[in-house]
């Protein structure tokens, strides 16, 4: 994240009140009068203002973003813009994405800064469910609904899919849930059947839905009930 981003989060104030006060001389990061405005912080950067400490450590956050087109979702890109641009947070920095979409698809990313809770998510250990709505170019052949529960040969890879569920809307639309979270993997189950993915859509993981209420690039936070939704996997349930 910019420094002069980072200054108007934790100071509450305009980008542009916030790249005078840094070259004021007010900002020292790591002992140093810093007064680029466009310094990359650091989770490691021991910030101060005036003399007053800005990092400050947070608890576990834990929120829900609907991703539009465009974005990736990794913290830090030298080529495209993130999904960080829209959390509007303190330390939103230390946010990662539990779970990434590519960057020309849409829907529910949930960002954390609690790394077991996202392990939880991206294990491929723990089997969590997660729905896509899918467009394609051609028709959807119905066979395809036992196909895919069955498991799909993907290219360059020793082991089917696991059973997966599909929903078909109309022609060309449906539902998918899976539970792997493989390279592309939506994009190549349709692929290995002769088809091409034109919009994806992330709608769920596990019981946690996409708020409706959320336009592309709005966020919340997570319910307790959300985040507690995630639990243990059940190999460690059956150990307590």
């Amino acid at each position: 994240m910019r420094l002069d981003k980072f200054i108007s989060q934790q100071l509450e104030v305009s980008r542009a009140i916030a790249g005078r006060e840094i070259r004021a001389r007010k900002i020292t990061i790591n002992g140093e009068v810093v007064r680029d405005t466009a310094y990359k912080v650091m989770p490691e950067d021991e910030i101060d203002y005036d003399g007053n400490p800005l990092v400050v450590q947070h608890g576990p956050r834990y929120f829900m973003l609907n991703k539009p087109q465009g974005y990736v979702c990794s913290t830090d890109d030298p080529d495209h813009p993130t999904i960080l641009y829209f959390i509007e947070e303190p330390a939103a920095f230390k946010l990662h994405a539990a779970g990434r979409l590519d960057i020309d698809t849409t829907g529910l990313v949930l960002l954390t800064d609690d790394g077991q809770w996202s392990h939880r998510i991206t294990s491929p250990r723990h089997h969590l469910e997660k729905t896509y709505l899918v467009e394609v170019e051609e028709p959807i052949d119905p066979a395809l609904v036992e196909t895919f529960a069955a498991g799909i040969q993907l290219h360059n890879e020793k082991e089917l899919t696991k059973p997966a569920v599909l929903d078909i809307l109309d022609e060309k639309a449906a539902r998918l849930t899976i539970s792997e979270g493989r390279y592309h993997q939506v994009k190549r189950m349709f692929a290995a059947v002769g088809n091409h993915v034109n919009a994806l859509h992330r709608e769920s993981i596990g019981t946690i839905v996409l708020d409706e209420d959320l336009g592309e690039g709005e966020y919340r936070a997570l319910t307790a009930a959300e985040i507690d939704s995630i639990g243990l996997p059940e190999e460690l349930k059956q150990r307590k």
